[in-house]
């Protein structure tokens, strides 16, 4: 059991607090720099170690760069983040997690609905994410959790080096913002994990938490787990997450200020990331009446996983 329910609001959470948090190899990917950044010895690792004398110059000189502006951000407060994180009772009934108003578990407040993978396996199961909560009928009261960050300032910013026609410093502000929002969800998940009470604090390093090296998982709507966006809605709502952390959703689900990250948490000890992979039709007919929907309209928003 967490030791809360409900949602804990960070506004604002200062910048400082999430920087050793960042991981900076997505950061040079941006840059089409593939490999990896080594805080500690402060050198990048190209992923092509023929190409290395000649990638390394260029990545210190991106590094340096990326740390001036950051620092800028720091001293002047052109980002803000804005964040919040919730636990609330749950329990799984077949694929779907409902999640209850109070600790008696007799009003659903909301339903998630996940996609079980369809692949043939040998001796793996094929997993849904409903498969990392307690089933109703087991007796257990389990939780789920749910999260939103959001960078405000980047857009703004980044549209200045525009309008002075410096690309360099445009796309620079918005990769800064990028890896802030990826590392507060990262803080984000340890306070998580901590409040939950199967992480101890100092537990992990730095690294250890950059390389995801702990339990538990914070998988969002759009991607492989669960490739549906029309979940979002319900985790924002559940979360009330526009009012507390400025983030909305756009007609598409997308997130905005584009420096945005949201999702759901399991702790079960043997969650993990997965990939939903090909939806057959069966199960986007099963899925569509599990939502309420129409096939058709389930067909267009998960238009590209379909396997038929």
């Amino acid at each position: 059991m967490p030791e809360f329910t409900g949602v804990r609001v960070f506004d604002p959470l200062p910048i400082s607090e999430v920087v050793p948090f960042i991981d900076w190899s997505p950061f040079f990917h941006t840059w089409e720099l593939r490999g990896r950044w080594n805080e500690e010895e402060q050198r990048f690792k190209s992923a092509l170690p023929e190409f290395q004398d000649q990638v390394e110059p260029e990545a210190a000189k991106l590094y340096k760069d990326a740390r001036a502006i950051l620092d800028q951000v720091i001293a002047e407060n052109l980002y803000t983040i804005r964040a919040c994180f919730g636990f609330f009772p749950a329990n799984r009934i077949g694929d779907d997690i409902e999640v209850y108003t109070d600790e008696t578990r007799t009003e659903v407040r909301c339903v998630f609905h996940t996609l079980r993978q369809q692949m043939p396996k040998k001796d793996k199961p094929n997993y849904a994410l409903a498969d990392f909560v307690a089933p109703k009928d087991s007796g257990r009261a389990d939780y789920i959790g749910g999260f939103c960050v959001g960078i405000h300032g980047a857009d703004e910013w980044a549209e200045k080096f525009k309008i002075a026609l410096d690309d360099y410093n445009g796309i620079m502000a918005k990769a800064i913002a990028d890896r802030l929002a990826e590392a507060t969800a990262e803080y984000m998940h340890k306070q998580a994990r901590l409040a939950w009470g199967y992480e101890k604090p100092e537990e992990l390093s730095n690294d250890d938490l950059i390389r995801e090296r702990y339990r538990g998982i914070r998988p969002a709507p759009g991607y492989p787990a669960q490739p549906d966006h029309t979940e979002k809605p319900i985790l924002f709502d559940l979360l009330n997450a526009t009012e507390r952390t400025g983030v909305f959703l756009t007609e598409s689900n997308a997130m905005h200020p584009g420096a945005a990250v949201s999702g759901l948490y399991f702790g079960h000890p043997d969650a993990r990331y997965f990939a939903v992979g090909k939806i057959n039709k069966d199960q986007i007919e099963d899925y569509a009446a599990r939502k309420g929907e129409t096939v058709e309209h389930m067909e267009k928003w998960l238009g590209p996983w379909l396997a038929y």
